[in-house]
């Protein structure tokens, strides 16, 4: 089979991924030499890596065979929990919307830029096109703003050593010194401004999203066209919809970080979630 030559790359890892992968529906037992055959490998390797997997509670011995045990959903609860948290967050997000008739959207970080992760749009034309998964560089945007504010003066330095992903040359790029100046703003007051700094004609507000420990996890925004919406309307209008949108999101995933699931405490630190694409914002 072929794999990845990185010196990194643990193939040991990978070839018990792939036994785990094996079993498929209608064959939740299989032999050592079918489980050999469907992988590709050595039947010697094949037996290893099924006594590891039992010892650590994997797959059982079986009937003319092993098959998996309940323990393996441990591996896919993770997800499935985290996306609980933006299923959480949409009812929120909607009726915001409703309220503003303008767009919303929730990022995280990664590396030096910003991830959408999930959305709420309302149908307007504005210069940058956005799906969930879309990364922008983040000091440029609200929401980056709010999520650097939000680290500690090492990590910061850690995240922005993080060479951006996104392709996209904002219209704001400041030097250190003022990027700190915007951060110290932003934690001041608790939210963030972003005046067309990554793109003519986008303006938006964000503010952070807290787990139930009071970190903050997430950035949630409002988006509108700066033709047709004045900094004083996003600031005095659609802000205090906004504070409070975060507010009741931030208090539900908290409640939820509080129910411990059946296998694992749920968390709000999910990977995005691939979708379809929507229009812009920052």
């Amino acid at each position: 089979m072929a794999r990845d030559a990185r010196p990194d790359f643990i193939e040991a890892l990978a070839r018990g991924l792939d036994v785990l992968r094996c079993f498929q529906p209608g064959r939740p037992v299989m032999t050592l030499s079918e489980i050999a055959g469907a992988t590709g490998l050595a039947r010697p390797t094949v037996r290893r890596i099924l006594l590891t997997l039992e010892d650590l509670g994997y797959v059982r011995s079986a009937e003319r065979g092993f098959a998996l045990t309940p323990r393996v959903l441990e591996l896919g609860m993770t997800y499935i929990n985290a996306l609980g948290v933006w299923e959480v967050a949409r009812p929120h997000m909607q009726r915001l919307v409703a309220q503003t008739n303008e767009s919303t959207s929730m990022a995280q970080l990664d590396g030096s830029d910003i991830v959408y992760v999930t959305r709420v749009a309302v149908p307007k034309i504005i210069t940058l096109g956005v799906s969930i998964g879309t990364r922008f560089p983040a000091p440029a945007t609200s929401m980056g703003k709010v999520l650097l504010a939000a680290l500690d003066e090492e990590t910061l330095d850690r995240v922005l050593a993080v060479p951006g992903r996104s392709g996209i040359t904002p219209r704001w790029q400041p030097d250190r010194a003022a990027l700190d100046a915007s951060l110290r703003e932003v934690r001041a007051r608790g939210w963030a401004l972003a005046d067309e700094d990554l793109a003519p004609g986008i303006r938006s507000v964000a503010t952070g999203v807290r787990d139930g420990r009071g970190r903050v996890v997430a950035a949630i925004n409002v988006t509108v066209h700066a033709a047709e919406t004045s900094v004083r309307t996003l600031t005095d209008e659609h802000l205090p919809r906004l504070l409070c949108t975060a507010a009741d999101i931030s208090r539900d995933w908290a409640l939820l970080d509080a129910v411990p699931s059946a296998l694992q405490d749920a968390t709000v630190e999910p990977a995005p979630v691939p979708a379809a694409r929507v229009d812009a914002g920052t």
